[in-house]
């Protein structure tokens, strides 16, 4: 059994720009504990602010009523009471204490010799017993220490044999180790100081950390350091995600956590921290479960040939076949399959030469443009625009909410609505709702929305908007037009249509 301890929220909040509020820290917490089933997690950085302060009682708080009490836990300093009373106040019963890993970081930044030190902290782990707080023990610099001061590793760990430590953290803080060092060094704690049990923290700045994590749990390590999507400072943490597909598919490890909730932590955090998540980012990337050749589509109708163990639906997703210049008939194939729409051979051929011919010219192209392709190549009745956009008035006064008014066209039948909203977009959406509000027809939710602009940021540059919708299942649709919210509205109308057209898909 390998345990996992998230530190999402206190080294994750280390990410340059990232700050979670207190209910934010809160929301993160109940999805770790309650919904990936994570063993611990690190919560916040004792005496940094009020802030932290209220986001830590906040999570214990919860806890507390929750049973998840002792799995939550804080790191503090070397500094008597001072963190201890913190923690005290936030509610807190775990510390895990910062000490020194190398002989550099005592001699240079405490001005200490490793006596002064180990007394320090022992003088810390009885006043934490005395107050009722269990301590873990952070070795900061363990992984330059190993390099260049063993030694002085050796001295720390052989002075604290007797004290009363619930796990040694061995991070590799400024991520220099690669793997046959991490599994040498890691072996080297485990026969030396078999009574300790040791946790291995990676930080990724040679993109090593997942393979670092791997060594670590081969050597013994039996429990590891995460962040949801990666966040830390600068390459940031080892991806919980990856360290679990590490566990179930390469080490085929028991652990504790439910991976079907790994994309939907992921993209809360995504949301919360503002960090987009690159889209070829292993398990929980927008891409990473999207076949784009042809050949693959191919294969996969036949017999799965380009399937691997990382099945999207263990992580709450589906497998996608992209549209672009290297699809073939059998991507187009698949995704018409999908619509529920079935084309000869010749009528095939023409829509995948017209997929081809957008993706050459770098236009976006995605499955919900299928059938406005479909209607313009076959001139077929694939799509009927139901819904019709007749008129728009949109303003925006300084020190007034945005307004909007909104005329539509239903089958024929118009109909027309005002409302405000927190920006021009926001103002017309919310006509829209007026108007489908009393029709009773369902409007979908918006998940996402992009802007992107070419290359150069020219005043006369034209703008893409992509939203992604969820009604039933997510889709996407663009606009393209010199104003973002002209664009944005190009894509609304798309949607409109698409729901109204294939409203048994939904």
């Amino acid at each position: 059994m390998v345990y996992i301890m998230d530190t999402t929220l206190r080294d994750g909040e280390q990410t340059s720009g990232v700050s979670f509020s207190e209910i934010e820290k809160l929301n993160i917490a109940k999805i770790l504990l309650e919904e990936l089933k994570v063993d611990f997690i690190e919560v916040a950085s004792a005496r940094v602010s009020d802030g932290e302060l209220r986001g830590a009682r906040k999570v214990m708080d919860w806890a507390s009523r929750a049973g998840f009490l002792e799995r939550i836990e804080i790191l503090g300093f070397v500094d008597g009471r001072t963190s201890l009373e913190w923690i005290v106040r936030a509610g807190g019963k775990v510390m895990n204490l910062l000490a020194k890993g190398s002989l550099r970081h005592v001699t240079q930044q405490l001005k200490k010799s490793p006596e002064e030190h180990l007394e320090s902290i022992k003088g810390s782990l009885h006043l934490a017993d005395s107050m009722g707080i269990r301590v873990n023990l952070y070795l900061e610099d363990w992984s330059n220490g190993m390099r260049n001061s063993p030694e002085y590793v050796d001295f720390m760990l052989e002075g604290l044999k007797s004290e009363k430590i619930g796990r040694i953290m061995l991070p590799d803080t400024l991520g220099i180790l690669n793997p046959t060092e991490t599994y040498g060094y890691c072996t080297s704690m485990i026969h030396k100081f078999p009574e300790f049990r040791f946790d291995f923290h990676a930080h990724n700045d040679y993109d090593l950390a997942i393979a670092n994590v791997d060594a670590a749990i081969r050597a013994g390590i039996k429990t590891i350091h995460t962040t949801i999507n990666g966040l830390g400072e600068r390459a940031g943490n080892a991806p919980l995600s990856s360290v679990i597909s590490l566990l179930n598919d390469q080490l085929k490890i028991p652990n504790s956590i439910n991976e079907r909730k790994l994309s939907l932590a992921s993209r809360i955090v995504e949301n919360f921290s503002g960090i987009r998540i690159p889209g070829n980012k292993p398990i929980i990337g927008e891409n990473v479960f999207t076949q784009c050749s042809g050949i693959h589509a191919d294969g996969d109708n036949k017999d799965q040939l380009y399937f691997n163990d990382l099945l999207p639906e263990r992580f709450g997703r589906i497998r996608k076949y992209a549209l672009g210049k290297t699809s073939g008939k059998a991507n187009i194939a698949k995704n018409l399959e999908d619509m529920g729409i079935k084309l000869d051979p010749e009528d095939l051929k023409r829509v995948t030469d017209k997929v081809i011919e957008l993706a050459d010219k770098k236009e976006s192209v995605t499955s919900d443009d299928l059938p406005y392709i479909l209607s313009d190549i076959l001139k077929s009745e694939s799509v009927v625009e139901k819904i019709r956009l007749k008129n728009y008035a949109i303003s925006h006064a300084f020190g007034l909410r945005p307004m909007a008014t909104v005329a539509i066209e239903i089958e024929g039948e118009q109909f027309e609505e005002a409302a405000s909203g927190d920006g021009q977009y926001d103002a017309f959406m919310n006509a829209l709702r007026r108007i489908y509000h009393k029709q009773n027809k369902q409007f979908p939710a918006l998940v996402d929305y992009v802007v992107t602009i070419p290359p150069g940021g020219k005043t006369d540059a034209l703008v893409e908007t992509l939203i992604t919708w969820k009604m039933g299942r997510e889709f996407k649709t663009r606009g393209l037009d010199p104003d973002q919210t002209a664009a944005a509205i190009k894509a609304t109308m798309k949607m409109l249509n698409i729901v109204e057209n294939d409203s048994q898909m939904f």
